[in-house]
């Protein structure tokens, strides 16, 4: 049982891509076909995955700095079209990291209100939760759809301002420096994941209160975050 010391509810904001799912191929993938598509060389994996968390535009403007505004929509959407066919393949795999549900089901079990923050489009989360049953567990959705972008911290106020949680009583979980700076931004406590898309060393360079290895290990880190060493009993 995690220990409170405020009366506020508790909240555990969970990022989606590289934290919750391994979506990494399909997101390479699909950039790949938008790059394609464009008459532009595909680029690498470890360059795409460097943005997955910003918002699509804003990730397609570092990866085509020659590019203007204009190119940047466009690609967004070759890359939006892409994703929904890869999506539609009977074969699609975008799998949960080992023990997601597991701790999600902790975290609930202990009173604790669960969201997400993305960099997704609304559509993409709600598509890509209800391939794994997760949609109705979430109890706030916060994409790109629904304010600016990460490191942005509206998303995370916006969360805590829905749920009536305080600074002291969320936390972000993230695996990139875009989902540790918007938790320092809105002023909460972050936890890294080792598993994701950006080093460890980046997440705690970012400000990180704490770095896990593995899924299992999220429930204790909250609640050493909340509660002190001893917070578990």
């Amino acid at each position: 049982m995690i220990r409170r010391e405020s009366s506020s509810p508790s909240l555990a904001v969970f990022d989606c891509d590289g934290t919750l799912v391994d979506s990494q191929h399909n997101i390479v993938a699909a950039m790949t076909e938008a790059w394609r598509a464009f008459g532009l060389e595909p680029l690498g994996g470890g360059a795409v995955r460097r943005v997955v968390g910003l918002p699509l535009v804003d990730a397609i403007a570092i990866l085509f700095p020659d590019g203007e505004r204009r190119d940047h929509i466009a690609l967004s959407d070759l890359y939006k079209d892409a994703f929904r066919t890869l999506r539609q393949h009977p074969d699609h795999h975008e799998p949960l990291y080992p023990g997601a549900v597991e701790t999600l089901d902790s975290l609930e079990a202990d009173g604790v209100l669960l969201a997400v923050a993305t960099g997704k489009s609304r559509r993409g989360l709600v598509a890509t939760l209800d391939r794994h049953g997760l949609a109705e567990r979430f109890t706030v959705l916060k994409t790109a759809d629904d304010a600016p972008g990460k490191p942005n911290p509206d998303m995370l106020l916006d969360a805590m301002n829905e749920t009536g949680a305080a600074p002291e009583t969320t936390v972000m979980i993230g695996d990139t420096v875009f989902d540790i700076e918007m938790a320092v931004n809105a002023r909460i406590p972050a936890i890294g994941v080792s598993w994701g898309y950006h080093d460890p060393a980046e997440l705690v360079s970012a400000g990180a209160n704490e770095i896990v290895e593995r899924f299992g290990d999220v429930f204790g880190a909250v609640a050493g975050i909340w509660g002190g060493a001893d917070a578990i009993r």
